[in-house]
């Protein structure tokens, strides 16, 4: 049941980031860039500097290796049958002005699905690392979900953002992320089915939130991010990097 909890809390941190976007308003072209780049940094750090690391500890080089290439390719196959769009601004899009449910600006609002997406993939081993840390010591399980809870405001900012800018409302926003952090409880769930019959499941687990998570980045998040405003797009990545880094460090 703690480990339930932990993660419950843990996720529910991705609509605290949320919030934050909510006392701001819709983001103009510059502050979008700086999102996605954030957004972009973010998932790759966790994804380099926490998951695959977390990962190799629980399996074989051989196991995360196939783990991150099967979320490499999922996401792959996602980018095949979703038709694939790009940010466009040559009809000026007035992200400054609020939404209306008739006038969604869908590349940006896919934008802002694809980092769901990739925030809910990676919620769910993050559920599956607090279990398992609950099953060393219930001083570390509690650290990993203080560690991660930091790691989703930070991500629930991120989601906020581009689903924002999109059209969305603040109800649909707040329960989308909201659906992003009962991902880690399910995750907890799932581990506690599964933790004793292999742990190659959760270092698969993980390494496959780790592919779909720099596919995410590399495919839709860093182009879009560079043409919205190229430096401020390299400075959204940079902090992004860095705050995951010095979280985790």
């Amino acid at each position: 049941m703690d480990a339930l909890l932990y993660s419950f809390l843990a996720g529910l941190a991705t609509t605290v980031g949320a919030l934050f976007i909510m006392l701001f308003g819709m983001p103009g072209k510059k502050l979008l860039s700086a999102l996605l780049g954030f957004a972009g940094g973010v998932m790759l750090a966790i994804a380099l500097f926490d998951l695959m690391p977390e990962a190799l500890e629980h399996g074989s080089m051989t196991s995360v290796l196939v783990g991150f290439l099967v979320g490499v390719f999922i996401m792959y196959l996602l980018d095949i049958f979703i038709p694939h769009a790009h940010l466009s601004f040559s009809k000026d899009v007035a992200l400054e002005s609020a939404p209306k449910e008739a006038a969604v600006d869908k590349n940006i609002l896919r934008i802002g699905y694809f980092i769901f997406l990739g925030i809910a993939l990676h919620n769910l081993p993050e559920g599956l690392a607090i279990g398992a840390g609950l099953e060393a010591s219930p001083e570390l399980g509690l650290y990993i979900a203080v560690a991660i809870g930091m790691h989703n405001i930070p991500e629930g900012i991120a989601v906020a953002g581009p689903l924002r800018a999109g059209g969305l409302s603040v109800a649909k926003v707040l329960f989308l992320t909201l659906i992003a952090g009962l991902m880690a409880p399910l995750g907890a769930a799932l581990g506690l089915a599964f933790f004793n019959i292999s742990p190659l499941f959760i270092a698969g687990g993980l390494a496959f939130a780790a592919g779909a998570m720099v596919y995410i980045v590399n495919d839709e998040l860093i182009p879009q991010s560079h043409k919205l405003s190229n430096h401020i797009a390299i400075g959204g990545l940079i902090v992004g990097l860095l705050v995951v880094f010095l979280l985790t460090g």
